[in-house]
């Protein structure tokens, strides 16, 4: 696992905090680029997360729960805490936030929306990183 958290990496934490879920997406895959192993599957799926959050939003509910069954996949094995973020706290958080979106069977819904209080946020497990 890396513990070297360069500006670039730190730039999408902060993206991601602040709901510029396209931004963070495009630093992240300039990570994801140059990473190998499990910090490779780690941004795989912090990529996309941000992506199913910015679907979400847009209301491309498909590709939201497409891209948020994939990024669980991936983040879920790698441990409560990983490149210096809660990585649990996030999950139990992603998980909150799609709840109503997976629950709904309609093929088209239109009683969902992406409530802001439960977008997920990303701590730092020590402080400084973000």
């Amino acid at each position: 696992m890396t513990t070297d958290f360069g500006e670039q990496y730190r730039e999408g934490l902060r993206l991601f905090n602040e709901e510029d879920f396209f931004e963070c997406h495009e630093v992240f895959e300039e990570l994801w680029s140059e990473s190998q192993g499990d910090d490779r599957k780690f941004l795989q799926g912090m990529i996309q997360a941000a992506v199913a959050l910015f679907h979400f939003g847009n209301e491309n509910f498909g590709g939201a729960k497409k891209l948020y069954h994939t990024s669980r996949q991936r983040l879920v094995l790698l441990g409560d805490e990983y490149m210096g973020i809660a990585l649990a706290r996030f999950l139990t958080d992603f998980d909150l936030c799609f709840a109503e979106l997976l629950a709904n069977t309609e093929a088209y819904p239109t009683t969902v929306a992406i409530r802001d209080e439960l977008v997920p946020k990303i701590y730092a497990v020590q402080e400084g990183l973000i």
